[in-house]
């Protein structure tokens, strides 16, 4: 009996608190220096360069061209150039807030990014130049996902395609086809 007690008393402990939603391990300000592409940028905090991959979304592929020979070495997606133009317009050279919410295998700080009240991870997606990440999402920010959907039924950005293939699917198809 004392058993069942302390189980019911775990259980009802553990789904009677809130779903909070995951803290930030570290906040840090800065200046973006440079965009990568539709989901990555670099700031400059203090003189020190943090690479910064925005949480919860992913932005379809840009082409990558090797400096030295300007040969292509990774082709890019439709709409990559449009989505990297998007995300520069809204952050290139202003003060942001990184609220970091991982480092990913890549040792970029993968972040919520904050010019001032505007959530911009949220606004790439809103704007239709970015899909929910849903392999990263947690359930505190599923809006995400009805963002996504909004852009989808009124065809902004990426979803002006009848059926544009996610960034996710085309890094794994030309990983093993070699195009």
């Amino acid at each position: 009996m004392k058993r069942i007690c302390g189980i019911v008393l775990l259980w009802t402990i553990l789904f009677s608190l809130p779903a909070w939603a995951k803290e930030p391990l570290r906040i840090i300000e800065g200046v973006v220096v440079k965009v990568v592409d539709g989901d990555t940028i670099t700031v400059d905090s203090g003189g020190t360069k943090v690479k910064v991959r925005l949480y919860g979304i992913d932005a379809p592929e840009t082409e990558k061209i090797n400096r030295k020979t300007g040969v292509v070495t990774k082709p890019g997606q439709p709409y990559g150039e449009e989505a990297f133009r998007a995300l520069a317009a809204k952050v290139s050279n202003k003060s942001v807030r990184l609220e970091v919410m991982a480092i990913d295998k890549y040792r970029r700080a993968v972040s919520m990014v904050w010019l001032g009240d505007r959530k911009i991870n949220r606004e790439m997606v809103a704007d239709g130049w970015a899909w929910a990440y849903r392999k990263y999402l947690d359930r505190s920010n599923e809006y995400f996902l009805d963002d996504e959907g909004n852009a989808r039924s009124e065809k902004r950005g990426i979803w002006q395609e009848a059926d544009p293939e996610p960034p996710w699917e085309f890094r794994k198809r030309t990983r093993t086809s070699g195009g």
